[in-house]
């Protein structure tokens, strides 16, 4: 294992789901002092285990995690509070001299963190309360034509069912009087510059490949009581489909499983096309944003990692 490091590095280490992020986490920890802060959004969430596949007893005891089981599943955790509490824990880690890795697929969250966020308004219940009255009398593909008059750019890039970012599109308009896409077009704050952040992302070369990985960990998943788990949840909380926790992909399939929408093959081919689409959109993320890309489909990708990481931590009193 390498010594300390640079106090103000930090690595990013990015991925659509199933492509080995957690497992090259682990790699690394074997060779550099790091501490494994993680970027996902529903591994924040205490009880939801199997369907986020967080880590095993054994690697949080190997190794010191940080950002899981930190809210209830009725909390509405956000990318803001994300990049309050990773900063959080990046400086106590480096207070440590040690390496923090931050590693996950919520892309919005390393935006959060990296970029800062732009200056939407919190939600407002009584707006959204009055749109959700609107919606429930026309529909939301009306709703959605009401957003392509005040807001085109936005409009045309959600799907006229899309109740939620319908929903929160035309809220921001109401709040603010500026479109959503005026306001995602302003410069967001910046970071202060005090971490230097490296940044890897993990690039499968095989579409075909990571799709099946993803049907065998939905499958996985399924196996080791996803549904069940879910239905616990239900009886210990007061929850919604609407929350975030029960908007994630997984468990939003099996909310609907259970409440008899559609049986367990459906639950299953549902669940695999929405982790699917879900890749598909960590990759668009992925290949706008500057960083190291590997091949994780490639035989000793993870030696190439640590080799190339190798170049890139400088020695403290270098």
């Amino acid at each position: 294992m390498r010594g300390n490091v640079s106090a103000r590095s930090a690595i990013l280490l990015m991925g659509p789901t199933a492509s080995g992020k957690s497992s090259l986490a682990m790699h690394l920890a074997e060779r550099y002092p790091v501490e494994i802060v993680s970027v996902d959004s529903a591994q924040v969430y205490r009880g939801m285990d199997v369907g986020t596949a967080k880590p095993s007893p054994a690697d949080l005891a190997r190794v010191p995690h940080h950002l899981i089981d930190i809210a209830d599943p009725v909390e509405r955790y956000s990318a803001a509070r994300f990049a309050a509490d990773a900063a959080k824990a990046i400086a106590e880690i480096h207070g440590r001299r040690r390496i923090p890795l931050l590693a996950g697929g919520t892309m919005l969250y390393f935006k959060a963190l990296t970029e800062g966020l732009n200056a939407l308004p919190q939600a407002d219940p009584g707006v959204r309360a009055a749109i959700d009255v609107r919606a429930a009398t026309v529909g939301w593909p009306a709703m959605h034509r009401e957003l392509a008059r005040v807001d085109p750019p936005t409009a045309a890039r959600l799907d006229p069912n899309d109740r939620q970012r319908i929903q929160r599109a035309l809220e921001v308009f109401e709040i603010t009087g500026k479109p959503m896409s005026e306001l995602l077009a302003e410069r967001p704050r910046a970071d202060d510059g005090a971490v230097d952040f490296i940044r890897i992302a993990l690039l499968p070369s095989e579409r075909a490949v990571l799709h099946q990985r993803i049907a065998d960990r939905f499958d996985a998943m399924l196996e080791a009581g996803l549904v069940d788990e879910l239905r616990g949840l239900r009886r210990r909380f007061n929850l919604s489909p609407d929350l975030p926790s029960m908007r994630s992909v997984g468990y939003r399939q099996a909310w609907q499983h259970i409440d008899g929408e559609f049986g367990a093959a459906t639950l299953r081919d549902r669940g695999i096309f929405a982790t699917r689409q879900f890749a598909k959109r960590q990759l668009t993320w992925l290949r706008a944003i500057e960083s190291q890309a590997f091949d994780p489909l490639q035989p000793g990708f993870e030696r190439s990692v640590a080799g190339w990481l190798d170049t890139q931590l400088p020695t403290l009193g270098a």
